[in-house]
């Protein structure tokens, strides 16, 4: 068990999401990096999908109540145990009263706590995620407060690892080759041209061609977009279709929508473009006021992509099996 000492708004349970659900108006909800979550579970010998803590106002503070492993992935700050700097992205035991503290990363946006066992909160529609728009799922379907004493999975206990813990190089380091980057300094995020993409001049110019702010006014649900209006050459009365994650929407106002983990189920804008998958996690960490462009992709890019980062989990997934087994063997 683990008790919640010190939080702020929005820090949920979640895990990898309810897919299937959304025919009768269900969002999937989950994580928004879901590869700080899969990275997590594993160096703490969980299964990929158990859930975790995300983290995403800060400063948070949790006691342990019992023997955990731990794992503080996603973030690129330094973790403290009873205020002894960590290093993020590696697994360590903790002892019964010990407390883990998570301050403001430098530069992302959101920090996960996979313990091991895994959080413990009742599944709902396969799935523990919390749904803070249909608060239901999670922690009683609310963000965690000071106070909330959490079940963990009967798993948890001490793993064979070194005092010193046992880490990984994080996925934007050891894929670096595969994600894009700006001389300017923005994030650039893959995306192909989705169902009404014709609908815009000039083969979507204003879309492509400009960079882009996060507006205030995002959340889970969906990060709003400030620039300049896109808006398509004619208005075209639509039905209501269904959205995923990384959908790519354009109100009348001309500034677009990326429906995001919470996504709404169904909605009549037109769709510009969609995010590819894997750049959805690295879109999940970008901060309010974060400057970024949309890249044109292609099937097979989002395809090699999606197989390089396959490859990373399981290289993970089979590295840090190897080590436990040799340190288990040792002891």
């Amino acid at each position: 068990m683990i008790e919640i000492v010190e939080t702020g708004p929005f820090n949920t349970v979640q895990d990898l999401g309810r897919p299937g659900y959304r025919d009768i108006g269900v969002s999937a909800s989950g994580a928004m990096d879901p590869l700080a979550v899969k990275i997590g579970n594993i160096l703490v010998g969980n299964a990929e999908g158990a859930a975790v803590l995300e983290i995403q106002t800060f400063p948070f503070r949790l006691i342990f109540k019992r023997r955990s492993a731990f794992v503080v992935s996603g973030t690129d700050g330094n973790p403290l145990l009873d205020g002894i700097e960590l290093l993020p992205w590696y697994a360590y035991n903790a002892e019964v009263g010990q407390v883990l503290e998570l301050k403001q990363p430098p530069k992302l946006a959101r920090a996960y706590v996979a313990i091991g066992g895994g959080v413990d909160v009742p599944c709902i529609m396969g799935s523990r995620s919390t749904s803070l728009r249909g608060n239901f799922g999670g922690n009683a379907g609310r963000p965690l407060e000071k106070g909330d004493r959490i079940t963990v999975g009967e798993e948890a206990g001490i793993l064979p690892i070194p005092a010193s813990g046992l880490g990984v190089v994080e996925p934007a380091v050891a894929l670096r080759a595969f994600f894009p980057r700006s001389a300017e300094g923005s994030l650039l995020i893959r995306a192909l041209p989705a169902g009404e993409h014709r609908l815009f001049a000039g083969d979507g110019e204003a879309f492509w061609g400009q960079t882009w702010r996060i507006s205030s006014r995002s959340d889970r649900t969906g990060y709003r977009l400030s620039g300049d209006p896109v808006v398509p050459m004619e208005t075209v009365e639509m039905r209501s279709h269904g959205v995923v994650p990384g959908v790519i929407q354009v109100p009348p106002g001309g500034e677009p929508i990326v429906q995001m983990s919470d996504a709404n189920t169904a909605g009549g804008y037109p769709k510009i473009a969609g995010v590819i998958e894997c750049d959805l996690w690295r879109l999940g960490q970008a901060r309010i006021g974060t400057r970024l462009q949309f890249v044109r992709s292609s099937y097979a890019e989002a395809r090699a992509i999606e197989q390089a980062v396959a490859s990373y989990i399981e290289d993970v997934r089979r590295t840090s099996g190897l080590i436990k087994r040799a340190l288990k063997a040792m002891a």
